[in-house]
């Protein structure tokens, strides 16, 4: 077996502790060295401002900045804006923007670029209920942006925060093409702390230190390195070997074990508040077996969640029987179930008028995202004996890589598909997307199932606005209630996620967007 240099400043530390010898004093942070994160999410692009995800997000919140940053405390913190302020009636914010900000190319950051910002992400980020209250954007002087809402938003200082809300040029973004398609986005010009240096789609980013970086005397490190891993357990042994140095996300039990007893790694699920990730069966509803209620619903009964969560997954994941995650203060546990019963799957299949045909009723083809086989390849398998005995055939269909699937979700081209969608902090930002009818676009992780209810719309749309937390908490229920019913989504475990990451880097991202956050602050405690 190899002994990495990791093995031997690990075994070196547990020798002076068993000598007696103390360690030393917190270190000042250092400047310099290469941060090396395995990712298995390959992004199509690298432009959050119309395209959510993992994959965008963490090289795309370190080249570009946003108005806005949490701490793990959910509180707002300065960051593009060094300050910020809500009118009286609530319905306008005001945003003070750092003097001398620049972007990459050198143009200075204006208010302009903040309303351009925001009017792009609203026409073409797929959250779409983000900045849907955004009625106009007033620029007063160049370091002044004045957002204008048409009814109140609870969520806006949230939405205004990490990936959610990149400032990007309008000088590049605003010469006439579009966005979603422009060049840029695979060569991006940010104002944040690491500028593009390489994107070689499916195998790295490299992204190096904005010497012009608006927080004097950072970032801490030289360059990071994103290296695109398409296998799990290739992912793990990178760690294991030292080739890498942070691994986010990570989300296998056999991973969470493995690194959390090899030396010179720390694992800790800090950092994931906000993301509020769930693993669930998406439905197809516009046309075929899937259109029928009944049939979805008996689904969910030929399904059994807690040996997903307790064989499958080895117990580290929580099941999760709701659009709304249930650690969430708007969870309601009121909400049907749908507890693993063959008896109740086979009857509501005979009622919607498909019985059996031999050993068959009807079949259907499972997508799933590439990438983490113990939460999406292992469950689209076991969903082919497990639906194969009410008298479903499925076919499982495997992607080449994550653009692939997301291609298919977007255009529609599945009839199940495993999916993993967050909550991103508020029901508004991560929730309402899957299931208002004006978000069925073809963009993934918008209504990609074709979901329409017109009850669910008048909800959601008042919970949108209602700032009395208790009637906002009975909105939501009443919306779980009505949406359990209507299942166009099988909602199966809370994703476990973790980060694994080199015992020598100092202020690791645990604040409520973890690694999906600025990496300024993030430094060795040696110089390398």
């Amino acid at each position: 077996m190899s002994i990495t240099r990791r093995t031997l400043i690990a075994t070196a530390a547990s020798l002076a502790l068993a000598l007696g010898l103390q360690p030393a004093a917190a270190q000042q942070p250092t400047q310099g060295g290469d941060l090396v994160m395995i990712s298995t999410q390959t992004p199509r692009h690298l432009n959050p401002a119309v395209q959510s995800g993992i994959a965008t997000a963490m090289p795309g919140t370190q080249i570009f900045a946003s108005p806005l940053r949490m701490d793990e405390n959910w509180n707002a913190q300065p960051y593009l804006a060094e300050s910020w302020e809500w009118a009286e009636d609530g319905l306008s914010l005001t945003l003070k923007l750092v003097e001398g900000a620049t972007f990459h190319d050198g143009h200075p950051i204006t208010s302009a670029d903040v309303a351009f910002s925001i009017e792009t992400i609203k026409a073409n980020h797929p959250f779409k209920t983000m900045f849907a209250p955004v009625e106009s954007i007033d620029t007063p002087d160049d370091l002044t942006a004045v957002i204008n809402l048409s009814q109140p938003h609870p969520a806006l200082i949230l939405a205004l925060s990490g990936a959610l809300c990149p400032i990007i040029p309008e000088h590049i973004y605003g010469d006439g093409q579009d966005v979603a398609s422009h060049p840029a986005n695979a060569a991006p010009v940010g104002s944040g702390p690491f500028k593009l240096e390489s994107f070689a789609p499916g195998e790295q980013i490299v992204m190096v230190r904005n010497e012009d970086f608006f927080i004097e005397g950072r970032p801490y490190l030289d360059r990071i390195i994103i290296r695109l891993v398409r296998d799990t357990s290739a992912s793990l042994l990178s760690m294991e070997a030292g080739e890498g140095d942070m691994l986010p996300f990570l989300t296998t039990s056999q991973g969470i074990s493995r690194l959390t007893e090899a030396d010179g790694i720390e694992v800790t699920d800090k950092g994931y508040a906000a993301v509020g990730p769930i693993n669930w069966l998406a439905f197809n509803m516009r046309q075929g077996p899937l259109a029928e209620k009944a049939v979805r619903q008996a689904i969910g009964y030929a399904i059994d969640r807690n040996f997903i969560t307790k064989a499958l997954m080895r117990g580290v994941s929580a099941p999760q029987r709701s659009p709304i995650v249930e650690s969430s203060p708007f969870f309601n546990e009121d909400i049907p179930a749908y507890d693993f019963d063959l008896d109740k799957a086979n009857a509501l299949l005979d009622e919607a008028g498909f019985p059996m045909d031999g050993d068959q009723r009807f079949s259907l083809t499972v997508d799933y995202i590439p990438g983490n086989d113990e939460q999406q390849r292992n469950v689209a398998e076991y969903l082919r004996s497990a639906l194969g005995k009410v008298g479903i055939g499925i076919e499982v269909r495997a992607s080449a890589d994550f653009p692939t699937w997301a291609k298919r979700m977007a255009a529609g081209d599945f009839e199940m598909s495993m999916d993993s969608v967050f909550n991103w902090g508020d029901p508004v930002i991560g929730v309402h997307r899957t299931y208002l009818t004006d978000n069925i676009r073809p963009v993934v992780w918008a209504n990609t199932q074709g979901y329409s209810n017109p009850k669910v719309d008048e909800i959601l749309t008042a919970a949108a606005i209602e700032l009395d937390e208790a009637k906002r908490k009975a909105l939501y229920d009443e919306f779980q209630m009505i949406v359990g019913e209507d299942l166009p989504v099988y909602w199966i475990n809370a994703l476990p996620y973790h980060t694994a990451y080199d015992s020598r880097l100092g202020n690791v991202p645990v604040s409520i967007w973890g690694p999906m956050q600025s990496f300024d602050e993030v430094y060795w405690t040696e110089p390398r």
